[in-house]
């Protein structure tokens, strides 16, 4: 882990109306805020089914939830572009260089033989993302279009904004009263991890949130809301003008996102949360060789046609959970087969995770006094769990200004752990649902 203090601020379980199938009472989660986060521990939070909507951290409960949210991550070394993600990568670079400089460079500056040989049998994608990039053109003769592509610090300008409420509006289909420049700044913006840079084997990585900005002859056209961290590059967000609409940006951003995540040393590209039962949503499994978060085990299984047939059939899918299910010959309360929803015609964009939560009015929580180490939640630990791994009292804790750990505070002692309204159950709670590694780096704040 790094210096960066990370605080975490409870906020409870909680069940809001589904923005994906529009259930009035089934996403359910456990969420905490945040000011501060090191991207080692966000990473640590990421491999435990976490994510984060701007500074509001949350778990969903995936047995509960109508829509169940599995955290994926695909293997950029091992990724292999299907035959549509080629062409609308070439389609789009040649839209960008124009058919007179292809004929022209094609003359002025020859491929050999095997060089050309190559291209044809191979497709190389950090070479295919950089192909249409002004700075990597030879020139003269000029392009169609001029091609910048940046990382840029996350913070807010009038010509982001403006972009944001450009695709909010036209391409997301979202109503007008849902789309502001404080909500834009709240979820895409000043994020609570920093920048910085660290060497990795040698090597320097940018680390924290950045957007990847996509200008054509210097307007910005797209920007890809990315998070930076020591062992993957997670997808936030994708926006783009429905000006280029046309050329497949949800592809070639998609594309741009993994060739980083390969040519930086990252490794893993994570696109956020998998939603089976959305099929707008199951574009994001379109991209191989993807690894799906077993919410039991937290161990990563091959996200296949084997495993998407399992979720055709079910809505909830723990392979470890059925494993140790069988063997206790005592099987997991079934789940009705995924009734798939689509209310978006257009699956070929980064959809927003955030939280998956619409303007519908949300429904009661059951048994609201029951903490989650009781509610039987996949990869929650339990009481016992909670006992064996974790010191609770020395969880490191801030008020306001002053830092303490929990077995300073006078009312400790005779706190009741099974209650969600003590103090003690408040950060068990927590502490159930970051694991016990997480839990001895946080910081549990009380502003």
């Amino acid at each position: 882990m790094d210096k960066i203090n990370s605080l975490l601020s409870p906020i409870g379980y909680s069940n809001n109306s589904c923005g994906y199938c529009h259930s009035k009472s089934g996403s359910f989660s456990y969420y905490a805020s945040t000011t501060s986060l090191s991207t080692g521990f966000y990473q640590c939070l990421l491999n435990r089914g976490w994510r984060r909507s701007g500074s509001l951290l949350y778990k969903p409960d995936q047995l509960a939830s109508c829509c169940p949210q599995y955290t994926i991550r695909l293997d950029s070394e091992l990724f292999h572009a299907s035959k549509d993600q080629r062409q609308a990568l070439n389609r789009f670079n040649k839209h960008i260089l124009g058919d007179f400089y292809i004929k022209d460079t094609a003359r002025f500056y020859p491929r050999s033989r095997e060089q050309a040989k190559k291209r044809n049998a191979e497709f190389d994608l950090v070479e295919r993302v950089h192909e249409g990039e002004k700075g990597h053109l030879k020139t003269p003769p000029e392009p169609a279009y001029s091609l910048t592509v940046t990382l840029e610090p996350d913070e807010f300008t009038e010509e982001k904004y403006i972009l944001f409420e450009n695709y909010q509006r036209l391409v997301h289909h979202e109503p007008p009263h849902r789309i502001s420049r404080p909500g834009f700044k709240n979820f895409l913006c000043n994020s609570p991890l920093p920048r910085s840079a660290e060497k990795f084997d040698g090597r320097e990585r940018r680390l924290g949130s950045y957007h990847q900005c996509y200008r054509i002859d210097g307007t910005l056209v797209a920007i890809g809301v990315l998070d930076l961290l020591p062992q993957c590059v997670s997808a936030v967000y994708f926006i783009y003008h429905e000006s280029v609409h046309q050329h497949g940006f949800g592809k070639v951003g998609a594309l741009r996102e993994i060739a980083l995540a390969k040519e930086e040393g990252y490794k893993w590209w994570y696109a956020g949360f998998y939603i089976h039962s959305c099929i707008k949503m199951r574009y994001k499994g379109d991209y191989t060789p993807q690894y799906m978060l077993d919410p039991g085990s937290y161990n990563w299984d091959p996200l296949d046609d084997e495993m998407k047939k399992r979720l055709d059939s079910k809505k909830f899918v723990s392979l470890s959970l059925e494993q140790a299910a069988s063997s206790a010959a005592a099987p997991l309360t079934p789940t009705p087969p995924a009734n798939p929803t689509d209310d978006s015609t257009d699956t070929d964009m980064n959809d927003p995770d955030f939280d998956g939560q619409s303007d519908e009015e949300d429904g009661p929580v059951p048994d609201p006094e029951k903490p989650i180490f009781e509610r039987s939640i996949p990869g929650i630990l339990t009481k016992e769990q909670i006992f064996a791994e974790v010191d609770l009292d020395h969880i490191k804790i801030r008020v306001r200004d002053t830092e303490a750990e929990t077995g300073d505070l006078v009312s400790w002692e005779t706190g009741d752990m099974g209650s969600t309204r003590s103090i003690k159950g408040i950060i068990a709670e927590l502490v159930a649902a970051v694991g016990a590694e997480a839990a001895g780096d946080m910081i549990v704040y009380f502003g």
